[in-house]
């Protein structure tokens, strides 16, 4: 029975995101206290384990989330984003340039979080498909492939984030596996994929034809490159040097300090907001305003971070996840495949690939412990599930198509197949890693 009440609550989770149309902050809510209630929980009890829940998650992403959104922001504001782009288009030459806008996608989707990312570097794809006359949709696959991969496989991305405490992985480790898959998935989802798709024919929309800054206006390569980048090597290096550095000096309060990825993203934004804002002429004001914008634009996946932490805790109270991973457990299934097949079946119902990775890790976190396996590559697994079969209930789906100006048809031919692409080759790449580590 209390597995059938998780089926439930996970069923009208689905209807109301789907069917309603509720806002997903809600739909989690009311899922939360619909599954509390058929556990067991008593009544009484289910404000206090909501609360708790939605505070314990928020605790350790709030601060991660809302730096991560900041940096981004102004890398793209900045003009960073574009001059990385230019500077790689230069470098890789009209034959090479969907290799170039792949690694555009990469570079800059590190810092830059997903819808961010897109609507600031789909620009960039028109503005070379005005250049050099090729399909749109040739040139804007690899660059989307490499977002998408960014924000399922790699820290400083919600889900990943968010799964790594749940799990117990090691963010600098998890991010050094997660690059490790994340190459060779994007090459093939990305270019490979790209080139059997040049005679899906659009016109993008005159709404989004790009208006580029003057060149003169953009930060330097140097300065565009090192500040993108410094998030993502200072995590490395943080991660490394709790190995390398003699026991008594690691563990140290500061090392421990700066070891943290909450602070490390702080160190980062504050070198970010004089390298790109205030040595470049910005007022604080302007920078200000800036990050202003971009708590904005990241409060809504706080919201669905929150209630995904509710449902979560509601299973950890009542103690089911315990009944649902000892049922699990004999299921005659590698653990990183089946963490990878219920988040591809939370991914196909709900459409968020945030939705999906947390709501996942809330269900198979408990198997960890119980199947020794690699927590890292878990979130690996569970990433590259969460990118599977977008199709019409994914906001991402219709922000491509519209974008694109392309029909249904073309729009399942090329981005719900790459996005399939990049969740089965990324669950190769996680298999493969898992035979050397």
């Amino acid at each position: 029975m209390a597995i059938a009440a998780v089926v439930i609550a996970i069923l009208i989770l689905v209807i109301l995101i789907t069917g309603v149309k509720l806002n997903p902050f809600l739909a989690f809510l009311v899922s939360s206290i619909a599954a509390a209630v058929m556990l067991g929980i008593p009544l009484e009890k289910i404000p206090g384990v909501i609360e708790t829940g939605i505070g314990s998650i928020l605790g350790s992403l709030a601060v991660i989330l809302c730096v991560g959104a900041m940096f981004g922001k102004l890398v793209a504001e900045s003009g960073a984003a574009q001059q990385i782009s230019s500077s790689l288009m230069r470098w890789c030459g009209k034959k090479y340039i969907t290799w170039a806008l792949m690694l555009t996608g990469f570079i800059v989707g590190l810092p830059l979080f997903y819808n961010v990312g897109f609507v600031l570097l789909v620009p960039l794809v028109f503005s070379v498909m005005y250049q050099t006359k090729l399909p749109a949709v040739y040139l804007g696959i690899p660059l989307l492939a490499a977002l998408s991969v960014t924000h399922g496989f790699l820290p400083p991305h919600p889900s990943p984030v968010a799964l790594i405490p749940q799990f117990g992985a090691d963010m600098g480790t998890t991010l050094f596996y997660g690059i490790i898959v994340a190459i060779p998935t994007m090459i093939i989802a990305g270019p490979i994929f790209s080139a059997r798709l040049k005679n899906i024919r659009s016109t993008p929309l005159a709404t989004f034809e790009p208006t580029d800054l003057p060149s003169d206006q953009l930060p330097g390569i140097a300065n565009s490159f090192f500040t993108s980048l410094l998030p993502v090597v200072m995590i490395a290096l943080s991660s490394l040097a709790i190995y390398l550095l003699p026991g008594a000096i690691a563990q140290t309060p500061w090392v421990q300090l700066l070891s943290n990825s909450m602070i490390v993203l702080l160190i980062a934004l504050a070198l970010a907001t004089y390298t790109l804002g205030i040595k470049r002429g910005m007022s604080m004001a302007r920078v200000m305003a800036i990050y202003g914008d971009a708590i904005k634009d990241i409060a809504v996946i706080l919201l669905i971070v929150a209630g995904a932490g509710a449902l979560k805790q509601v299973m950890v109270e009542s103690g089911v996840s315990e009944q649902l991973a000892y049922s699990l457990k004999t299921v005659a299934l590698n653990p990183l495949v089946l963490a990878w097949l219920i988040a591809t079946i939370i991914r196909i119902a709900l459409g968020s690939a945030t939705v999906a990775g947390l709501t996942a890790a809330g269900i198979v976190a408990p198997i960890i412990p119980l199947t020794g396996a690699d927590p890292n590559l878990m979130v690996l697994a569970i990433g590259a599930g969460s990118l599977m079969c977008s199709h019409v209930n994914d906001s991402g789906f219709w922000m491509y198509k519209e974008y694109f100006n392309l029909s249904i048809k073309d729009t399942f031919k090329s981005w719900t197949l790459m996005e399939t692409i990049v969740g089965v080759v990324g669950l190769m790449g996680v298999l493969v890693l898992d035979i050397f580590v």
